[in-house]
């Protein structure tokens, strides 16, 4: 896909972060927007900045937990635009809690937005992206998708599945010559709105790593350096070169590099860190 005039893109998660950095550039660029989210307030703030692009925009209220609501989103996306070419599974959660001390519904509940949003958000449209005759689906995994790190067990889990799903899609559409395509994004820390949304096991947080919930997601988002709009740009460039992984900052980068070379030692240098940040 080398341009994205007059495609029609679905964004899930548009309300905030990368979902509406990637709605304002694709609009930018001449592309119609099918935006959803839970969050209406916010969402209505990015379709009226994509909007002013002169695009078609629409919206829906959607939690992506709920398979019945994604499909019928899809076809409402059709029935307002016709075929997407382009599906942005870009809505996600965080938690923070050791394996022992996370709770059975926590753990539901980031599989099921996470990785159950994004496999309902993939197979809802790709009839459509097929019957585009140019379709590409976007699947937003993380650098934890690549690398576990202590007290993320559950994220990591879900992207790490993600990555799995999204690598399978690609070689699956590429046997049946199918006119689709599959990039799976890995970013590195983004200034978004996560760390503060993220549920957090303070319990086990504590005992695990030294520091209670605030002190964690302050810590957190002292790390999110590049920005959302700048992540969006890097998404849409892998887009545009078909590439199979997009990795997004130099903490990303660095990560990636890391476990290349020590695809199990780099364990224990994070244990090792971790301890020493409990001093």
């Amino acid at each position: 896909m080398k341009t994205f005039q007059n495609k029609v893109a679905a964004i899930t998660g548009a309300a905030s972060g990368i979902g509406r950095a990637l709605a304002i550039e694709l609009a930018s660029r001449g592309c119609h927007l099918s935006l959803s989210d839970v969050n209406t307030e916010a969402l209505a703030e990015t379709a009226q900045a994509a909007g002013a692009h002169g695009v078609k925009v629409t919206t829906a209220a959607l939690d992506v937990a709920d398979r019945d609501a994604i499909y019928a989103w899809a076809d409402r996306t059709d029935a307002d635009h016709g075929p997407a070419n382009l599906v942005f599974n870009n809505a996600g959660v965080a938690l923070g809690a050791s394996i022992e001390g996370a709770s059975d519904e926590d753990l539901h509940w980031i599989m099921d937005i996470n990785y159950w949003g994004v496999v309902h958000g993939t197979r809802a449209f790709l009839p459509q992206l097929r019957a585009s005759g140019e379709g590409h689906v976007i699947n937003i995994s993380s650098v934890f998708g690549i690398a576990a790190v202590p007290s993320q067990g559950a994220y990591n889990a879900t992207k790490f599945a993600v990555r799995g799903f999204t690598e399978c899609l690609r070689q699956e559409l590429e046997i049946a010559r199918a006119p689709v395509s599959a990039t799976c994004v890995h970013p590195g820390g983004i200034k978004t709105n996560i760390a503060r949304a993220a549920r957090f096991d303070t319990e086990s947080m504590q005992a695990l790593t030294g520091r209670g919930s605030d002190d964690a997601k302050a810590r957190f988002e002292k790390l999110f350096r590049t920005t959302a709009e700048s992540a969006a740009r890097t998404i849409l460039r892998g887009v545009e070169r078909n590439a199979r992984r997009v990795l997004i900052g130099a903490d990303a980068h660095a990560i990636d590099l890391t476990v290349r070379l020590m695809p199990t030692a780099y364990q224990r240098i994070v244990s090792g860190f971790t301890k020493l940040s409990m001093r």
